[in-house]
C-alpha cells in the first residue's frame, strides 16, 4: 500500500495551493492570508496560462445540480472514495501502473471532497457538505462545446481534477496494454502447434 502516499501528496499539494490562492486565518498563530480575490486573474504565461481563482458550486464544468444535490454529491463523493481505498487493498498484489492510476483517483477524490466537505464551515458560508471547490488553474487551449455550452477556454481546475484525469488516462493505458499481452498470449500456443505440426511432417 505504498501507493497511498502518492494519494497522500497530490492532497497535500491540492489543498496547500487552494488556501494558497483562497486564504485562510489561524487565529491561535495570529496568521492571516489573503489569498485571491474570486474572479482574479493572474497571467502566469501571457494569455495561455494564468491562474484564475473561482469556486466551483457542484460539479465538473461549473455545472450547478442545485442546492438539493449538493448534499447527495458530497455523500456519493465520500463513499466513491472510501470504496476505490477498499479496492486499492483487494489489488494490492497486482500491476503497479494499476495500483499507481487508482492512487491518483483517490488523491483527487479526496482533495475535492475535503472542499466539499468542509469549506463551508471552515469559511462560514455553508454548513458540513454543503461547500464550494477552489478552482484556479486556467489554460486557453482551444473552443468547445460541452454540454450544451461554449467555452472559449479550457475550464478552470485544479490539481486534483488532474490527478483524477491522470489516473483514468493510466488505467486506459493499462487496459489497452493487457489486452494486447492477452492477445499475444492467445496466439502463442496456436503459433507454437502449427510449428510442431510442421516438424512432424
Amino acid at each position: 500500500m505504498k501507493v497511498l502516499f502518492i494519494s497522500l501528496s497530490i492532497v497535500i499539494l491540492d489543498q496547500v495551493t487552494k488556501l494558497l490562492v483562497k486564504g485562510f486565518t489561524i487565529p491561535l498563530l495570529n496568521i492571516h492570508y489573503i489569498g485571491m480575490f474570486s474572479g482574479q486573474k493572474i497571467p502566469i504565461i501571457g494569455d495561455f496560462f494564468r491562474l484564475t481563482f473561482i469556486e466551483n458550486p457542484g460539479m465538473a464544468f461549473g455545472f450547478d445540480p442545485g442546492s438539493k444535490m449538493k448534499l447527495w454529491i458530497s455523500l456519493f463523493s465520500l463513499f466513491a472514495s472510501i470504496g476505490l481505498l477498499i479496492y486499492l487493498y483487494l489489488i494490492r498484489k497486482k500491476s503497479l501502473s494499476l495500483r499507481i492510476a487508482i492512487a491518483c483517483i483517490i488523491g483527487g477524490a479526496v482533495g475535492n471532497l475535503i472542499d466539499r466537505m468542509f469549506y463551508g464551515v471552515f469559511y462560514h458560508y455553508a454548513p458540513l457538505f454543503y461547500g464550494r471547490v477552489v478552482d484556479f488553474l486556467d489554460f486557453d487551449f482551444f473552443k468547445f462545446n460541452l454540454f450544451g455550452r461554449s467555452f472559449d477556454r479550457w475550464p478552470i481546475f485544479n490539481f486534483a481534477d488532474a490527478s483524477v484525469t491522470i489516473g483514468v488516462l493510466i488505467l486506459l493505458f493499462f487496459y489497452r496494454s493487457s489486452n494486447s499481452e492477452n492477445q499475444k498470449a492467445e496466439e502463442l500456443p496456436i503459433e507454437t502447434n502449427s510449428s510442431q505440426e510442421v516438424e512432424s511432417k
